[in-house]
C-alpha cells in the first residue's frame, strides 16, 4: 500500500504522528524557506547565477548516479551550449538541463500529473526509445556486485499494474495536498518514495524523481539505504517510510545552508558573475580560455590570469 495512502488511513483516525527529529528538521526547513524569500527580493542577480550553476551540478551529477558520464571540461558545453553533442551521455545530460530548465521556469505552476510525469521523462531521456512510456516489462531492483553476485533489492510494481498505480498515486497526492494530511514537505517526500516503489519507467526513474542530486550523490550510500529500509514491506502496507524521509529532509537541509553560504552578503553590490569569474582568474597563473574559466566556476576544476582584468571588463 502506498505511503500516502497510509497517511490518509492515520489522518482520518486521528493516530497521525510525527517524529521528533522530523519535526526538528521541518522546524528548520521552514526558517529556510523565510531567509530564502529575502534573498529572493534582495539579490535576484545572485539568485539567476546559482540558478545556472545548479542546473550543471544537477544535470551531470544525477546522470553520473546512473552511470552516464560526460567529460567534465564540455560540461557548461553540453548543458547550456548549441553545439552538436558527441554520444548518448551528453545527449542524455543535456535533455535532463531541458527538464530542470522546465521547473525551474514554471515552478510550483507545474501540475502534478500522470502527463507531467511522462513528459519529464521523455524530455529528460532525450527522446530515446521508449521516453515518455511506461515499462513493458517488470523491472525489480537487482544489485550486482563485482565478484558476479546480485541480489533482489526491490519488486517493483509489476508492468500491468503501473498505469493503474501511477493513476492512484497522482490521485493521492491531490487529495494528500488538498485536505492536507501531512505538511507538504513530507507529502513530497511519501509521494517520491511511492514513485520509486511504482518505478513506472524502464530505466530513467531516478532522474525524473531526484532533485539537488549533487547532494544526493555525495550521500549516495544513505540514499539507497534508506530507500530499501522503507521500501522493506511496501506492498503490504508495512513499510516504514520516515527513514526515507528523514533522509530526503536532511538532504533539503543541507541545500538550504549551501544556498544561504553561496549566495554570501546580500548588501554587496558586486554583480554575481563579475564575483564568480574574479574568484575564478585568482585561481590562474597560466594562460586561459574563456571555457577554461566555465569550468572552473561549476566545478572547481584548475583554470590562469593572464590579461584577466581586460577580459572581465569586455
Amino acid at each position: 500500500m502506498m505511503t500516502l495512502r497510509q497517511f490518509a488511513a492515520a489522518h482520518v483516525s486521528g493516530r497521525f504522528q510525527i517524529p521528533v527529529s522530523t519535526i526538528w528538521s521541518l522546524s528548520e526547513l521552514s526558517e529556510a524557506k523565510g531567509k530564502q524569500a529575502l534573498f529572493t527580493r534582495q539579490a535576484p542577480q545572485r539568485l539567476k547565477a546559482l540558478r545556472e550553476s545548479a542546473i550543471i551540478e544537477s544535470a551531470v551529477s544525477s546522470n553520473r548516479i546512473e552511470g552516464v558520464e560526460v567529460d567534465a571540461a564540455r560540461a557548461g558545453t553540453v548543458v547550456f551550449g548549441t553545439q552538436l553533442l558527441r554520444n548518448r551521455d551528453e545527449e542524455e545530460v543535456r535533455g535532463y538541463r531541458a527538464a530542470l530548465a522546465e521547473v525551474h521556469e514554471a515552478g510550483a505552476l507545474t501540475p502534478v500529473s500522470v502527463g507531467t510525469i511522462r513528459r519529464m521523462h521523455a524530455t529528460s531521456r532525450a527522446g530515446i526509445g521508449d521516453a515518455g512510456e511506461y515499462k513493458s516489462a517488470n523491472n525489480d531492483i537487482i544489485e550486482r556486485y563485482p565478484d558476479g553476485r546480485s541480489r533482489l533489492r526491490f519488486r517493483t510494481v509489476p508492468a500491468d499494474q503501473t498505469t493503474a498505480a501511477m493513476e492512484d498515486l497522482v490521485a493521492e497526492w491531490s487529495r494528500c495536498v488538498g485536505e492536507r494530511w501531512v505538511p507538504p514537505e513530507i507529502a513530497l517526500c511519501a509521494f517520491n518514495l511511492d514513485f520509486l516503489c511504482v518505478h513506472p519507467f524502464r530505466d530513467g526513474n531516478g532522474r525524473v524523481s531526484r532533485s539537488f542530486e549533487r547532494l544526493i550523490e555525495e550521500n549516495k550510500a544513505r540514499y539507497y539505504e534508506t530507500l530499501e529500509e522503507s521500501s522493506r514491506g511496501w506492498h503490504e502496507g508495512a513499510h516504514d517510510p520516515w527513514p526515507y524521509i528523514n533522509y530526503l529532509l536532511y538532504v533539503l537541509t543541507l541545500a538550504y545552508r549551501e544556498f544561504e553560504s553561496r549566495l554570501g552578503d546580500v548588501r554587496s553590490p558586486r554583480g554575481a558573475k563579475t564575483g564568480l569569474v574574479e574568484a575564478a582568474i585568482q585561481k590562474r597563473a597560466d594562460p586561459f580560455r574563456i571555457t577554461d574559466l566555465q569550468v572552473l566556476i561549476h566545478f572547481g576544476l584548475p583554470t590562469s590570469r593572464t590579461n584577466a582584468r581586460a577580459w572581465v571588463s569586455t
